[in-house]
């Protein structure tokens, strides 16, 4: 299932569901269950809908960067570049189409700002939290997509298995990375994902100067990173290499 879809869902049953323009609460003498009713639709949505926790203007979809970043200061807030105008939680079901405006968990109204010091097409701020760019399909390149040139710190690897860190790549590996990744085409998630959905893959982080970061997942097998791109026979020799020297550094 690809990361277009924005949710995990358990299937309660496979009925049909229905556009979710309204709520309302249906007591059922069935127990403490809620159903969800469309407007006009008759049957009830009968998923339980795990959202991400994404917004989406401009026709870019951003995911909150919640594992690296912190609650931003009033001085970060750049313009205004929209507001949410429809929130997915307990609102919609699993045939939502994404649209300008939609917000997972963010009520409607809620104010949606440039960051200041990126592109608004790489971050964004909303509730005091950080957005990060999930999808732009008018980005070409991976230096389009994420605003990151002349910004990164260093580059580190991750566990697979729980996220921790393990070791970092040397300063002189971290910037040829760099280097070999933002200049890639950018093809999308959808793309990538058909090449990487049966492969195991490196967790990577990008750590940037201002102290955030975001992980990067990268496919050997594949040679792909999920953020949408295919890597060269360079990056792909620098990135196993590094692995292999930091694991072992680890004694792993």
């Amino acid at each position: 299932m690809g990361k277009t879809l924005f949710l995990l869902l358990i299937m309660l049953a496979v009925s049909g569901c229905g556009a979710m323009n309204e709520v309302e609460v249906n007591p059922s003498s069935q127990g403490d269950a809620m159903e969800l009713f469309s407007e006009n639709a008759a049957e009830p949505c009968m998923a339980i809908i795990d959202w991400v926790d994404f917004l989406m203007i401009n026709n870019i979809k951003y995911y909150q960067n919640y594992d690296g970043t912190k609650e931003v200061t009033a001085k970060q807030l750049g313009d205004k570049v929209g507001e949410v105008s429809y929130m997915l939680n307990e609102h919609a079901c699993t045939d939502h189409v994404e649209k300008n405006g939609d917000a997972a968990f963010l009520p409607i109204g809620t104010g949606i700002y440039a960051m200041k010091g990126y592109k608004k097409e790489f971050r964004v701020i909303a509730n005091n939290k950080i957005y990060e760019v999930e999808d732009n399909p008018n980005a070409a390149t991976m230096g389009d997509l994420l605003d990151i040139n002349g910004r990164v710190e260093k580059v580190s690897l991750e566990s697979g298995m729980d996220g921790s860190p393990i070791g970092d790549f040397s300063l002189e590996a971290s910037s040829e990375f760099i280097q070999e990744l933002l200049p890639l085409s950018h093809v999308g998630f959808n793309t990538v994902y058909e090449k990487t959905k049966h492969g195991n893959g490196i967790f990577l982080r990008v750590h940037l100067q201002d102290s955030t970061s975001f992980r990067i997942v990268y496919y050997p097998n594949a040679n792909a990173f999920t953020a949408g791109a295919f890597g060269t026979e360079r990056l792909k020799e620098l990135i196993m290499t590094q692995r292999q020297q930091i694991k072992a550094a680890a004694g792993l």
